[in-house]
């Protein structure tokens, strides 16, 4: 259960529908997730988060499906279950396949594991590997 109310369109300041109506036309949806609607108790962080995922999401030198995938394995990393499937969704959406969804896990397993592994053991970094 939400923190915070979820703020429906009929309860929403002006403020906040104009910012709905934004993720409405940038993603060709109608819909509003339930995440936007509990940051609309914040105009002004509502505004800001979203102008900026808008951004970061938006085109660029990465593929949006990479972006996906890559906010999944971050989403993963910090155990936020809601935008693991948020993005999962999206990802799809974008065209990931099962097999891509499979090696994805597999990868976020891996650095997972080989993460905690090197952590233990306080290996130090190979010079060659410093940026």
């Amino acid at each position: 259960m939400a923190t915070l109310p979820l703020i429906s369109d009929e309860a929403a300041s002006a403020e906040v529908l104009a910012v709905f109506a934004d993720i409405r036309a940038t993603r060709g949806t109608d819909y509003i997730n339930n995440f936007w609607r509990a940051l609309a108790n914040d105009p002004a962080l509502l505004r800001a988060t979203w102008d900026r995922l808008k951004q970061v999401m938006g085109p660029g030198a990465l593929d949006p499906l990479v972006k996906e995938m890559l906010y999944i394995a971050v989403s993963t990393a910090n155990g936020c279950d809601y935008c693991i499937h948020s993005h999962t969704a999206a990802a799809k959406a974008k065209g990931m396949s099962a097999a891509q969804h499979g090696e994805l896990l597999a990868v976020i397993g891996m650095a997972m594991q080989t993460n905690g592994l090197v952590s233990a053991m306080q290996v130090e970094v190979d010079d060659a590997f410093r940026v």
